[in-house]
Parts: structure tokens; C-alpha cells; sequence
């Protein structure tokens, strides 16, 4: 496979890393000198210096043999341009593109095959409030993932000292439910580690549990945790995460966006009906206290500077917030932010990335996302009649290694498996993998 990545940013950057890992073909386009010489010193992929949107340039990159073409510098034009020219030009089967602009993005017109033929559009502003709006629904966990149209969660819960888990052999809490529990994966130490029924859990690890919507407050109960619904909400930074966040947020909870540009916060009181705007600064401590931060059940900071997020959220959890949930787009600052004690940090640039791995995998994949820096994913899959899964039992069939399936979805029923259950044609499966063991995973799938 030969893909072709226009931009050199971090979403360009962490794609190549993804795909050079696996040894597939790689050519990343930009025009700026720094960041190709950073891709090129850290990563073993091809670069090219120049105009993502100029033909000659993508000539150059391969795009005549190119398979697919990832669009995602910081210009929507630049992105639809490049990918233009790889449908006229180049005839490129497939074209993603990251595209901001509202205008653009909810255009379908523009997007479809007859025109740009771009699948998908990836929105990383929407895709980050929809994570944020996730969050918020289950209020215990600290990343949440949807499959199935939220019928099924894939939710990761950080274990504390008192949690009734610690020290106990997996199987052994299975046997005493009335619930179906299953732990896909646990980050220890940030390890990824796929369970056994044998492993016992810790303290301060942070595991991955697939649970059917109706079984979330049986599963709070199982970990001792609250499920007070997130009705009293802060968001901290007014810009199109924020909003996003508050539209679909306040029809049913009581939000109030904090922004420092005057102009912005007379927009969001223009299009947002019930929320409260403030102009303000989000890290000012006497205007916290002025809006009840120690009431809020969830405080939200998305503003544009990573640090500003990282300082305002530990200041939020300081000051009484029950829980805080903090945008951050660099990579390293997440250990960091971890460490501190900020447990629901989320970061576009992975979204857009894992957004866009599932179509690099083989299989019929209907959605990826790579977790733990990359270390692990959870895939969502259909088996076809040729798997050698079908008509087997799990128990019967030799996963490949580090490898789990959390569930399965047979219609409109949602199972999440023992080893007796069978699987039959066209089952969709909730997958966590390590990694290196993904081949082996695509191998049994198609």
C-alpha cells in the first residue's frame, strides 16, 4: 500500500508513525523544512517540500501508484484542493480529508462522489466534543468510546485504593455477578496489558471494560462508583469545541461557557439558546469562585493553549469541581497532566488519527480507536463467512496472542462473551489487541 499524507503537523505526524511502523509505504508533503526534517530524523517514511494542492508536487510523491491520500494540513482549502487533484488527476481511490470549517464539513454536496469525493471528512472539533459529550453521559469514567450508536460503551475507569476490585483474580469477580463483566485491557505503568482470568488488579490501574448501556449503573455499583448525572456544567473556553459542546449539552443540563474574547461570547449568546455566557478568563481564580466552581459536577477546559487547559482544569479540581475534563493536543504533556492527577484528557490530533487508521486495516473494520499512545487499539469488525471464527466457540478457538473480543453484536442483541459463546457469520465484534499482534488479528477477520 502507498499513502500519501499532505501535512506535517501532529496529525500528519502521528499517521506516518502509525503506518511506517507497520511497514507500509509512506510519503508525507509539506511545505515547512522543520517538521519534515522531524518526520524524516524520527520516522522511516519518504518526505517531499512543497504544495500539498500543486500536482507537480504530488507527482513527485507517487501519486500515480498511491492507494490513498490523507489531506490534513491546518487549511480546508489546501486539503479539498490536494484532494481534488488526486480524484482529476491522479485517480487516487481514496481521499480523507480533515476539513474545520463548518461550511465546508456539514456541505455533503461538495464532499460526495460526484464532486470531491472525499470519505471521510473528519471535523477533529466535533469529533473532540462528541468524545467530551461521552464523557459527560457517564460521569465515572475517564475516556468513553460509542459503538453501535451508544448501545454499547467501551468506558476506562482509573482504580483507586478503596475500589472492591484491587487484588482480586479476575475470574473470580466474574463468578460472584449478575452482570456480564469483562475487562479488555489494562494501562499499568503505561503498559498496555490484555487480561487474563488469572491477573489481578491494582491500584492507579486504568482498565478498559465493554458494558451495554443498561448495564452502566450495575457496573458503577460493581466498581463503587457514583453515577450522579452531569447536570451542572463549566465549560472553559468559548471556540467550536465549546460550543459544539454546550448545544448538544444544554437541552438537558445547566452550562456555562467562560471566554475571553468579547466578540466570540456575543456569538455564542447569538446561537446558543439556554447557556450562560461569561466574559472572563477561565483561570481566574475569584471568578471561579464567583460561579460556584466547587458545585459544578463537571468542569470542561477546551481553550487553544495546552498549558492554559492543563492549569485551569488542576485549579478547577482544587477548588471543588467534582470532576474535570481537559483538552490537550501535545502528545507529551499527557504523562505529564496524568501524573498531576487530570485522568480525562483528550486529544483531537488522536481522534483525527485513529479516526482515519481503519481504513488502512484489512477487514470489514467499522470503527478504530488507538489507545495508550498507540500501544493498543479496540477495533470494531464484521467477521465474513471465510473467518475460521464462524461457527466456533471462543473457548474453542485459539485467539491470536494479546488479543480479546469484549462483545459481540448479532442484530439488534448485544453479548458480551464467555468462552462458550459461538460466532456466526456477519457478527460484529468489539476487539481490544496489543499492536504487534494486529496481523494476525486482520488474518482471521476477511
Amino acid at each position: 500500500m502507498h499513502v500519501i499524507i499532505v501535512g506535517a503537523g501532529e496529525v500528519g505526524y502521528q499517521i506516518a508513525r502509525f503506518l511506517s511502523s507497520e511497514s507500509i509505504d509512506v510519503v508525507v508533503i509539506d511545505r515547512d523544512t522543520d517538521k519534515l526534517k522531524r518526520i524524516s530524523e524520527e520516522l522511516d517514511v519518504a518526505v517531499v517540500e512543497g504544495e500539498g494542492g500543486d500536482s507537480s508536487v504530488l507527482k513527485e510523491a507517487g501519486a500515480e501508484k498511491a492507494d490513498m491520500l490523507l489531506a490534513v494540513t491546518n487549511s480546508d482549502e489546501t486539503n479539498m484542493i490536494a484532494c481534488l487533484l488526486a480524484k482529476a488527476m491522479f485517480s487516487i481511490p481514496r481521499k480523507i480529508a480533515r476539513i474545520r470549517n463548518p461550511d465546508y464539513y456539514f456541505n455533503k454536496e461538495i464532499m460526495n462522489k460526484d464532486n470531491l469525493d472525499i470519505d471521510p471528512v473528519i471535523n477533529p472539533e466535533l469529533e473532540a466534543a462528541k468524545a467530551v459529550t461521552r464523557l459527560l453521559e457517564v460521569p465515572f469514567a475517564s475516556e468513553v468510546e460509542d459503538f453501535e450508536n451508544g448501545a454499547i460503551k467501551v468506558i476506562a475507569v482509573k482504580l483507586s485504593e478503596q475500589s472492591p476490585l484491587i487484588g482480586k483474580p479476575l475470574k473470580n469477580i466474574r463468578l460472584n455477578l449478575k452482570t456480564r463483566f469483562l475487562i479488555g485491557l489494562i494501562i499499568r505503568d503505561e503498559k498496555a496489558i490484555i487480561p487474563t482470568g488469572d491477573d489481578k488488579l491494582k491500584a492507579g490501574d486504568i482498565v478498559y471494560l465493554p458494558v451495554r448501556k443498561v448495564d452502566i449503573p450495575d457496573i458503577a455499583m460493581v466498581l463503587a462508583l457514583p453515577v450522579k448525572p452531569s447536570k451542572d456544567i463549566m465549560i472553559i473556553g468559548g471556540g467550536k469545541i465549546g460550543y459544539y459542546i454546550a448545544s448538544s449539552m444544554e437541552p438537558k443540563s445547566n452550562v456555562k461557557i467562560i471566554e475571553k474574547d468579547a466578540e466570540r461570547c456575543k456569538y455564542l449568546s447569538r446561537y446558543l439558546g439556554k447557556t450562560l455566557i461569561l466574559h472572563g478568563d477561565g483561570a481566574d481564580q475569584k471568578l471561579l469562585d464567583e460561579e460556584n466552581i466547587s458545585e459544578m459536577d463537571v468542569v470542561v477546559v477546551v481553550t487553544n493553549i495546552d498549558e492554559l487547559n492543563i492549569m485551569s482544569a488542576l485549579l478547577a479540581k482544587k477548588m471543588g469541581a467534582r470532576k474535570t475534563i481537559s483538552l490537550v493536543n501535545r502528545n507529551d504533556y499527557i504523562p505529564l497532566a496524568h501524573s498531576l492527577g487530570l485522568q480525562s484528557l483528550l486529544s483531537p490530533r488522536m481522534i483525527t488519527a485513529s479516526s482515519i487508521m481503519r481504513y488502512i486495516r484489512k477487514g470489514d473494520i467499522l470503527s478504530l480507536t488507538a489507545i495508550a499512545d498507540a500501544k493498543a487499539e479496540i477495533i470494531e469488525a464484521r467477521i465474513s463467512s471465510m473467518s475460521p471464527l464462524v461457527g466456533r466457540t471462543l473457548r474453542e478457538f485459539d485467539m491470536p496472542k494479546s488479543t480479546v473480543i469484549g462483545a459481540i453484536i448479532r442484530g439488534q442483541k448485544i453479548i458480551i462473551p464467555t468462552g462458550d459463546d459461538t460466532l456466526q457469520t456477519d457478527d460484529r465484534l468489539v476487539v481490544f489487541t496489543l499492536k504487534e499482534s494486529i496481523k494476525s488479528l486482520e488474518s482471521i477477520l476477511v
